[in-house]
């Protein structure tokens, strides 16, 4: 119980204490649940995993180009903006809100940095970390509004996305688009040399992966020798084999190209590290007592106008580190925000298994939900799709997403409740 509440939660009730902790869904403690309890309540990422390995299967049949190390580092490298972006959003609708604001933030980040690189002659270094800035900034007016007064997110950030829309027009005035020409900008994404040596290519991913394995062995025994309940052993080797196998896989793709692009180190490091603050600190077991009841959590004793305010902080940070790959891999930025990012954005977080509800869901279904919304564009797209046909298969795809969350969550209150 004090891995949820800690110190703030001292003098609170036990009965406060309890509702808090019952609203948690870490996603490295899973209790013990017969197979049918499993199907009727969740069944975690395997059905997003599923659905990404029939959709690279149906597309690799109707196009063997598909699956080729350079159409497969397209996919990646157009991915890893929309990856990052949507870790940041995971953030947001763990707490059960939404941000319509990160892809006009994230946009408006990238072109205060171009201004200030191509017309004003700033450095790289300085411009970035205004970028940086400006959009921990937008999150901050966000996190005010919402968390203290408390004016629902929806509108919030629906109108700063019309604000930061009105104001890209106004800083490139008559441009449509600005190039970027800084070299370290587009070394991060933009240029043939923005990838991996092999050593470091290969070598980073499997320490990753290995580090990774090695935690949920030390949790798994851990947690066993404390008298907790943890994940069966089957499904520990089953974690772990995937993981292991997905992330050679992919590596082998990319080397047989031109490797692992910067990108996606970019990308993965910041999994990681929101994986950590949220598994492994009371910051991130707050996150999600605050998505699950609100309430009960202020009651224990958790600052919850503080958890808020934090998360679009940081989800709009994140947005503007997104924007900022983005741009150095198109070597450019617009005054127009992609009409369907704000959409991709959330629905790679929701696909991949995240709660529109607040509470439940792990920052690793960014990866699959990512790729499910790249590799529809992607093998649409080969197979000559106009975008009107990809708009409405990657709706269809949203739409069963959020209907199968709707449907668990009526089942497991059911359950609970004895119906």
């Amino acid at each position: 119980m004090s891995d949820i509440i800690e110190k703030h939660g001292a003098d609170a009730s036990p009965e406060q204490i309890q509702a808090a902790a019952s609203t948690v869904e870490v996603p490295s403690y899973q209790p013990r649940q017969t197979f049918g309890q499993m199907l009727r309540n969740d069944l975690g990422f395997l059905p997003v995993l599923l659905t990404l390995i029939l959709i690279i299967a149906f597309f690799q049949i109707l196009n063997p180009i598909f699956l080729q190390g350079e159409n497969f580092t397209n996919i990646l490298l157009q991915s890893a903006s929309l990856g990052i972006y949507s870790s940041g959003i995971v953030l947001v609708l763990l707490l059960g809100e939404i941000d319509l604001s990160v892809a006009a933030v994230g946009t408006l980040c990238a072109v205060v940095m171009a201004v200030l690189t191509e017309r004003h002659g700033w450095s790289a270094g300085p411009a970035i970390l205004v970028a940086l800035a400006l959009g921990a900034f937008a999150g901050l007016l966000n996190g005010i509004f919402v968390a203290v007064l408390r004016i629902p997110s929806f509108i919030v950030t629906l109108a700063f996305f019309i604000v930061y829309s009105g104001l890209l027009l106004f800083l490139l005035g008559s441009q449509t688009t600005q190039s970027v020409g800084d070299p370290f900008i587009l070394s991060l994404a933009g240029t043939p040399v923005s990838y991996f040596t092999d050593v470091l290519g290969i070598g980073l991913p499997t320490l990753a992966v290995v580090l990774y394995v090695i935690s949920l062995v030390y949790d798994y025994f851990n947690r066993k020798k404390a008298g907790l309940r943890t994940m069966s052993l089957t499904r520990l080797i089953a974690q772990s084999v995937i993981a292991v196998a997905v992330v050679e896989v992919v590596v082998v793709l990319l080397e047989n190209y031109q490797g692992v692009p910067y990108s996606m180190g970019i990308l993965f490091g910041i999994i990681l590290i929101l994986w950590l603050v949220l598994t492994k600190t009371s910051f991130g077991r707050h996150i999600y007592a605050v998505g699950g009841n609100a309430e009960a959590s202020r009651r224990a004793g958790i600052n919850v106008i503080g958890i808020r305010i934090a998360v679009f902080v940081l989800c709009s940070l994140i947005a503007a580190v997104a924007a900022i790959v983005d741009t150095s891999r198109q070597n450019a930025v617009a005054s127009a925000i992609p009409s369907m990012l704000q959409l991709d954005i959330i629905a790679a977080a929701v696909i991949g298994g995240v709660s529109l509800f607040g509470g439940r869901g792990s920052i690793w279904a960014v990866v699959l939900g990512m790729l499910i919304v790249q590799c529809l564009d992607n093998g649409l797209s080969l197979l000559n799709q106009t975008t009107d046909v990809q708009q409405m298969v990657e709706g269809l795809v949203l739409i069963l997403a959020v209907t199968s969350d709707a449907l668990i969550r009526r089942a497991q209150t059911r359950s609970r409740s004895g119906k």
